[in-house]
């Protein structure tokens, strides 16, 4: 009766081990299945929240029908406050851009005014700014006063800036382009790379001259027979 009740015991832990060691394999399954919806609600979630943001903008555009909004390949909108026609250069990457911001929210309430950011200095292409900025900067000229129109994928998106600008919120910004130039870091090394060249070639130059120091008068009949060859 012992044996039996140990031999029982033994297949019981046995068959409990073995359904063990196959659940985590079956559990598997389901999680992807999970993961790959979860995936699609998400993208889902954000296209609705796009479209959402954009038919907002679109209203305030409909609503200030004197103002031109010109609407851009990223999906912002923009219009002049001051344009400068007299320039036609605008900033590109490798320029310096000196700037005034001013951030409100899609309401028209102040977030940040010009004086709580100060004087803003940009690094065209080369330092993480708003991702509108970051574009529309490059569109503007010397001068210029623009208005922005930034759904939240163009802004901060779904973190914010941790401070006042909250997550998913569109933004009005007003940029003034005070100036730009070139950096002159980048420009240092632009010499550089073409002066050095023209020292090579100079030793190459000079190799031909002794071959001709030895026949003065002989190559010059030469010379003649070939300029009259047709």
């Amino acid at each position: 009766m012992k044996n039996y009740l140990k031999f029982s015991i033994s297949i019981f832990v046995l068959t409990v081990f073995i359904i063990s060691c196959k659940h985590p394999e079956e559990a598997r399954r389901p999680k992807n299945v999970s993961s790959g919806s979860f995936m699609k609600k998400s993208i889902d979630r954000n296209k609705k929240l796009v479209a959402n943001e954009e038919d907002v903008i679109k209203k305030i555009i409909k609503n200030n029908p004197k103002v031109k909004y010109y609407a851009t390949p990223k999906g912002y909108w923009f219009c002049y406050d001051e344009r400068n026609l007299n320039e036609t250069a605008s900033p590109r990457k490798g320029d310096i851009a000196y700037f005034n911001l001013e951030i409100k929210d899609i309401d028209g309430n102040v977030i940040y005014s010009e004086s709580d950011l100060g004087p803003q200095t940009y690094y065209i292409d080369k330092e993480n700014i708003m991702m509108g900025l970051r574009d529309g900067i490059k569109r503007m000229h010397k001068n210029e006063v623009v208005t922005f129109l930034f759904p939240s994928h163009m802004a901060y998106g779904y973190h914010g800036d941790n401070k006042k600008i909250g997550p998913n919120q569109s933004l009005i910004c007003k940029v003034t382009l005070r100036n730009f130039v070139p950096d002159p870091n980048s420009q240092t090394t632009a010499p550089a790379a073409t002066t050095a060249p023209a020292a090579n070639t100079a030793p190459a130059v000079q190799n031909p001259k002794p071959a001709v120091a030895k026949p003065t008068t002989k190559p010059a009949t030469t010379a003649k027979k070939d300029t009259l060859t047709p």
